[in-house]
């Protein structure tokens, strides 16, 4: 297959890029140079003169404190920018599969979240990430809608690096202990979103590594198993004001994938693992 992936230079779009390339499939990757995804007239253009069957859409504006200060610009990205690509997948008739996120929900309770939930974003980035969703939901029938959560990657920036950037300097850290979900290793979920991309079993999904910790047991098992000696303390998200409303309850229903014959992710803890091995 021939498949267009925006935000290559991001964690995600990297990693499927490399795995597109080791299934055989031919991987046309965008950043905003070559696409800027806000310009219509750019993703009509490149979207055709590509000639795929599919676009993987991972391109975002993720600065999520950043975001409510840049409403306009978030959602001339997540929203109007998905818009974009829904509009031409769907006068190309390919398929289109968004990278979405557990922040469409509001987080409260402790019920893991399933794909077709009410959707009540908490926060500024959310809200314009399920304007995105609701785009591709308007324009499409064969649309995979991939919601994920703390994610990190080889790539970019992300919390296992900040905490070890930390742990050059610090003994003592303060970590949230009140926010439960799954990290996201995007080498794990490229293989899995190339994985779907191959079939036709369109819909909504939720994609993590499984297993849950709060930040404060994942910066744990990030000391313990990167061998760093740091006393991580937990605190509630009160002690640790942020521009945006995070959600307490990331926990999401992945049986979908089972149901549909798509393998799970492995365990977060071996995630971890394989990862720090690459980067340390």
């Amino acid at each position: 297959m021939r498949i267009l992936v925006t935000g290559v230079k991001g964690q995600l779009g990297h990693d499927v890029m490399n795995e597109l390339a080791k299934r055989g499939h031919t991987g046309i990757g965008v950043d905003v140079e070559e696409m800027d995804i806000t310009d219509a007239r750019k993703v009509n253009e490149v979207i055709r003169a590509s000639e795929v069957e599919a676009v993987i859409h991972c391109a975002a504006y993720t600065a999520v404190d950043a975001a409510e200060d840049q409403v306009e610009l978030c959602r001339k990205i997540n929203a109007e920018g998905t818009e974009n690509i829904a509009k031409v997948c769907k006068e190309l008739d390919i398929k289109m599969m968004y990278i979405s996120t557990d922040y469409v929900f509001d987080g409260e309770g402790t019920r893991p979240w399933e794909p077709d939930d009410e959707r009540h974003p908490l926060n500024v980035y959310g809200l314009t990430k399920y304007e995105g969703e609701l785009a591709v939901e308007k324009h499409l029938d064969k649309f995979f809608t991939i919601r994920i959560a703390w994610v990190f990657g080889v790539n970019g920036k992300n919390f296992i690096k900040t905490m070890l950037k930390l742990s050059e300097t610090h003994d003592e850290l303060n970590v949230v202990d009140d926010q439960i979900g799954s990290p996201t290793y995007t080498y794990d979920l490229a293989v899995l979103l190339v994985d779907m991309i191959e079939t036709e079993k369109y819909g909504r999904y939720h994609a993590t590594n499984e297993g849950l910790c709060s930040w404060y047991e994942f910066a744990c098992e990030i000391f313990r198993q990167a061998g760093r000696d740091v006393k991580v303390n937990p605190v509630s998200s009160d002690e640790f004001p942020t521009k945006a409303k995070r959600p307490h309850n990331s926990r999401m229903d992945k049986s979908k994938l089972t149901e549909n014959g798509f393998t799970p992710l492995p365990a977060w803890q071996d995630a971890l693992k394989r990862y720090l091995e690459i980067i340390l």
